[in-house]
C-alpha cells in the first residue's frame, strides 16, 4: 500500500479499493500516514468525492482503527446522533425515554462545535456530572442503567480524532464523505443495532438550506446501513433555536421543565417522540415509527423518563436527588438583562448561527480548543417565530458573566431578529424522513 497512491488517485477522480481505504484510516490510527498526506487525502476527498462504496469502506476502516464495543444485552442496543443545532437538547429527553421503553443506550457525544452547543457541556453543567468513563464503567453502567452519555475514549475511532484534527486546520471540514465518515465512525464504534440521525436544515445548523441537508442524510443513511447498521434519519427544522433557551444550565433547566412536567416544551416534546419513535421501531421494540411516539411520549408524561435520567445523572457523579432538586442544584450567571426589541411586528426570521455566535461570546462555548465554559451563561425565554413584538418589548434574556458581555450579547440578538407586519407561517418541525 502506499499513500502517495492513493491520494493522487482521488485526485484523479479515481476511488481506491475498500482494502486501501481501509488501510489508510489504519495509517491514521497509528501515525504511519503523515499531517501532510492526510491534509492532501482529505482535501482531495473535498475536491472530487469517494462515492457511496468509497464512504462505506472509509467509515469501516475508522470505525475499526480502535476498539468495538458488542453488547450481549436483553433489549436493543440503540442511538441518536443530531448534526448540531441552537437550542437542541433532545439527547437529555431522548436517551431515558428510549430506556424507559427497554431499550439500551450507550451514546457517544460531543462537545459544541462553531456556534452549535455539545451535549457534553450541557451535562457538565450538572454539578459532579462526569462524562469522561472508562470502556469498562460504560459497560456496566449501560447493563445497569440502560443508558449512558459520555465522551468517546482515546480507544473510540482515533482515526477520526486524527482526521478531523487535520480537517479542522486544512478547510476541509464541509465534505459530506468526510462528515459522514466522522459521524458514523464514532456512532458504530459503540456496537449499535440502530441509529436515528436529526439532520438538522435551517439558519442555525451547518446545512443551510433542504438540498443541502438531504444529501447529508442520505449519505449518512446509505453509508450506515452499509456498514450494517440499520439506520432512518428525520430532517428537522433549525430556522429558530429548538428550546426556548441557548445555553448550557439553561437548556438543562428546559429539559427538566419537560421531563417533570412542570413547564412543558412542546417542540422537545414531539421531537424527542418522532425520532425515538423510529428509533424503537428499528430496533423492534415498536410496531411503526407511530407507535413508537406513542411509547416515548408515555415514557415523558408518565414521568418514568424522568426516572431513568435521575439514575443516569447518580451514576455518572451528579445528585442523587438531580430530578427533584435541580433548580437548586444548576449554576445561575450574576448578570441578567432584557434584550429589547428596536421595532414593532411578528418575528419572520431569526439567524441562529448569531444567537450560537452571542452564546459563545458569553462564555458558553468554544473560541479556542482548550477554552473553559461558563456553564451558566447564555440567552433564555427567546422569542419564536410568528410571535408578536411590541417595540421595546424583550426578545430574550441575556444570562451574562458581566455588564460588559451582557452589552455585547445584546447588540447579536437585536441584529438576529428581523421583525415584519404580517404574521408569517409557522414552519413545520419535520421536513422530510430518509430510509
Amino acid at each position: 500500500m502506499d499513500a502517495r497512491a492513493i491520494i493522487a488517485r482521488i485526485r484523479d477522480g479515481a476511488v481506491p479499493s475498500a482494502e486501501e481505504l481501509r488501510w489508510f484510516a489504519a495509517g491514521l490510527a497509528s501515525g504511519g500516514i503523515t499531517d501532510a498526506q492526510a491534509g492532501a487525502f482529505a482535501m482531495a476527498v473535498l475536491l472530487k468525492g469517494l462515492g457511496e462504496a468509497g464512504r462505506v469502506a472509509l467509515t469501516t476502516g475508522m470505525r475499526d482503527s480502535g476498539h468495538v464495543l458488542d453488547w450481549a444485552m436483553p433489549g436493543p442496543v440503540l442511538d441518536k446522533h443530531s448534526t448540531g443545532g441552537i437550542g437542541d437538547c433532545v439527547s437529555l429527553l431522548l436517551a431515558p425515554a428510549l430506556a424507559a421503553c427497554g431499550a439500551y443506550v450507550p451514546m457517544i457525544s460531543g462537545r459544541g462545535l462553531g456556534h452549535t452547543g455539545g451535549t457534553l457541556d450541557k451535562l457538565e453543567a450538572i454539578p459532579g456530572f462526569r462524562t469522561g468513563l472508562s470502556e469498562e464503567a460504560l459497560r456496566a453502567q449501560v447493563k445497569e442503567v440502560r443508558c449512558a452519555i459520555v465522551a468517546a475514549s482515546a480507544e473510540i475511532a482515533p482515526a477520526d480524532r486524527r482526521l478531523y484534527a487535520i480537517r479542522d486546520v486544512t478547510g476541509t471540514v464541509e465534505s459530506i464523505d468526510l462528515i459522514t465518515a466522522s459521524i458514523l465512525s464514532k456512532k458504530l464504534a459503540a456496537g449499535l443495532e440502530a441509529l436515528v440521525l436529526d439532520v438538522k436544515c435551517g439558519s442555525g445548523a451547518f446545512m443551510k438550506t433542504l438540498p443541502e441537508a438531504e444529501a447529508l442524510a442520505r449519505a449518512l443513511v446509505s453509508t450506515a446501513q452499509g456498514a450494517g447498521c440499520m439506520t432512518s434519519a428525520l430532517i428537522t427544522d433549525m430556522t429558530q433555536p429548538l428550546a426556548t433557551a441557548a445555553g448550557n444550565a439553561l437548556e438543562v433547566i428546559e429539559v427538566m421543565e419537560t421531563l417533570t412536567g412542570t413547564s412543558v416544551n412542546a417542540a422537545l416534546w414531539d421531537l424527542t417522540a418522532a425520532l425515538g419513535g423510529e428509533a424503537l421501531a428499528l430496533g423492534g421494540l415498536a410496531a411503526d415509527p407511530e407507535d413508537g411516539a406513542g411509547r416515548i411520549a408515555q415514557a415523558l408524561e408518565s414521568g418514568a423518563a424522568a426516572e431513568w435520567f435521575g439514575r443516569m445523572v447518580a451514576a455518572q457523579g451528579g445528585p442523587a436527588d438531580f430530578v427533584d432538586r435541580w433548580p437548586d442544584r444548576l449554576p445561575a450567571a450574576p448578570v441578567t438583562r432584557e434584550v429589547p426589541s428596536l421595532g414593532a411586528g411578528y418575528v419572520t426570521a431569526i439567524d441562529g448561527e448569531a444567537l450560537g455566535l452571542a452564546v459563545v461570546g458569553l462564555g458558553g462555548g468554544r473560541q479556542r480548543e482548550g477554552d473553559r465554559v461558563n456553564p451558566s451563561v447564555g440567552l433564555s425565554d427567546l422569542a419564536g417565530i410568528g410571535e408578536e413584538i411590541g417595540a421595546g418589548d424583550p426578545l430574550c434574556l441575556v444570562q451574562a458573566a458581566s455588564e460588559a458581555a451582557a452589552a455585547a450579547a445584546v447588540a447579536q440578538v437585536q441584529a438576529a431578529y428581523r421583525l415584519s407586519p404580517e404574521a408569517p407561517e409557522d414552519p413545520p418541525l419535520i421536513l422530510g424522513r430518509i430510509g
